[in-house]
């Protein structure tokens, strides 16, 4: 009995320390069924607000010059966010994944001059997903992505659940910035 009032008044505390930007990430991770993990050595920041992009959580390596936000919704939502533009294709929502990460790339880029890759079967499984993409992207000097200068696009699918999208950013596009990348691998992917 002691141990159940131990463990209720823990979790209490944890949800009582949540940020709302958190608790809002937690809903729409819940809807599109995947989990997330904030990965060690990284902050929470605020996501930032633009009618062009929709993020939903951010976080950073502190003193690193190193950003990912995430952008997580369910299939419901992004069949509501998406059907009023008559140029996606919603005979196959699943397919949506790749129409929000070409459509985020170029709003990024200002062009079509990225570097674009499908992402392997092996590394698909890691995270629960069913299709993905990545974009190696040269970004557009703009106040909403901070000045900074590159940025690696990861989408994800999972069928009949929904999309993830993170949003690398740095100033130093070398190996410190995939080790970065690689010190949040795994803290988000879809349930299995």
């Amino acid at each position: 009995m002691m141990l159940m009032l131990i463990v209720g008044v823990a979790v209490a505390q944890v949800k009582g320390n949540m940020s709302h930007q958190l608790k809002g990430f937690s809903k729409a991770t819940a809807k599109a069924n995947v989990e997330f993990t904030l990965p060690a050595g990284f902050k929470e920041i605020t996501a930032p607000e633009n009618e062009d992009f929709s993020f939903n959580y951010a976080m950073e390596i502190p003193g690193k010059e190193f950003e990912i936000w995430f952008q997580v919704k369910s299939q419901k939502d992004n069949i509501a966010n998406y059907s009023h533009n008559q140029n996606i294709p919603l005979a196959n929502p699943d397919s949506l994944y790749s129409y929000i990460g070409e459509a985020n790339a170029l709003a990024f880029t200002g062009d079509k001059k990225y570097f674009s890759r499908i992402i392997p079967p092996q590394i698909l499984s890691r995270y629960n997903a069913d299709a993905g993409k990545s974009y190696l992207l040269t970004l557009l000097d703009m106040p909403v992505t901070k000045h900074y200068k590159y940025a690696l696009l990861i989408t994800l699918q999972k069928n009949h659940a929904g999309t993830i999208m993170a949003f690398c950013l740095t100033n130093l596009k070398g190996p410190e910035f995939f080790k970065n990348i690689s010190g949040a691998d795994g803290c988000i992917k879809f349930k299995p």
